[in-house]
């Protein structure tokens, strides 16, 4: 067996245990294509959460007995079940139809960081920091006939930023009475013309900061350079005679006024932001 510890999951509320030789990222693609089947005549949306390249790293059915590869093995198999959820779209005459997004939810652990690189370059920080390695994550975006292949963007985009997009996509009303945070990305993933995000926000636990392609300023006033980002973070000294950082800082400082984050309910988590889900760290501003 791959997994040891968790032998059991749940559908629909319904408990289910693994059967001998199960593998769960298996089980998870059968549900997908199950569901996909079933309302393929139907308008759907799909979150999938797929658990590899992540603890625990362990074997998986492609795996050598004796791998020493395992984290290179879980990166194969993930992509192998990418593969295998296009080649199902097209069985089901769905691709041509269907807007596909992989994102990744934070950046790479610790351990494997320096191995996480970008042309071989390590990135500034890792997962549990509020560093680029912490929050810069992967997009791709695939829509046949929509949006443009093989085009790198270099758009800013939050997580915020999916609600409003993917409701025009679907041609979905925003509640009026809501105030949302986040702007449709449609335009900029299609290539064309339409209002682009001049910052993005980013925040984990009592740490935060606003950022925009060049420039990052955190909760405590602090002004970066990020032109050499994602693989150096400038600190700006107050004395700096770079004539852009003032402007910045005055754009940046209008942004953190609009989100007034620190106004907000808090969880501190252990400090460095890693485990600020935890109820019993949790704390709030009153």
């Amino acid at each position: 067996s791959t997994q040891n510890k968790n032998t059991s999951y749940e559908v629909n509320g319904e408990k289910h245990s693994l059967r001998a030789g199960e593998y769960m990222p298996d089980r998870m693609h059968a549900q997908l294509v199950e569901f996909l089947t079933k309302h393929r005549e139907q308008p759907f949306y799909v979150y999938y959460s797929m658990s590899h390249v992540h603890s625990d790293i362990l074997p998986t059915p492609d795996s050598a007995t004796d791998s020493k590869t395992l984290y290179e093995d879980n990166l194969a198999y993930m992509d192998k079940l990418v593969g295998l959820l296009l080649a199902e779209l097209d069985r089901l005459k769905l691709r041509e139809n269907t807007l596909l997004v992989f994102f990744g939810d934070n950046g790479t652990a610790k351990a494997r960081s320096d191995r996480a690189t970008i042309g071989g370059r390590r990135l500034s920080g890792e997962k549990g920091s509020m560093l680029e390695g912490g929050g810069l994550v992967p997009l791709i975006v695939q829509w046949p006939g929509r949006v443009p292949a093989d085009r790198v963007c270099a758009d800013l985009f939050d997580a915020s930023d999916f609600v409003p997009t993917f409701a025009e996509v679907a041609g979905a009303p925003l509640p009026n009475a809501t105030k949302l945070d986040g702007q449709s990305q449609l335009a900029s993933w299609r290539g064309i013309e339409g209002k682009r995000r001049e910052w993005a926000f980013n925040q984990l636990a009592d740490h935060y900061y606003v950022r925009s392609a060049d420039w990052k300023l955190n909760e405590k006033g602090e002004l970066f350079d990020m032109r050499g980002a994602p693989f150096t973070e400038l600190l700006v000294a107050s004395d700096s005679v770079d004539a852009a950082a003032p402007t910045a800082r005055k754009q940046l400082q209008a942004a953190l006024d609009q989100l007034r984050p620190q106004d907000g309910i808090r969880d501190r988590g252990d400090g460095t932001g890693r485990h600020a889900n935890r109820k019993s760290d949790a704390k709030k501003d009153v």
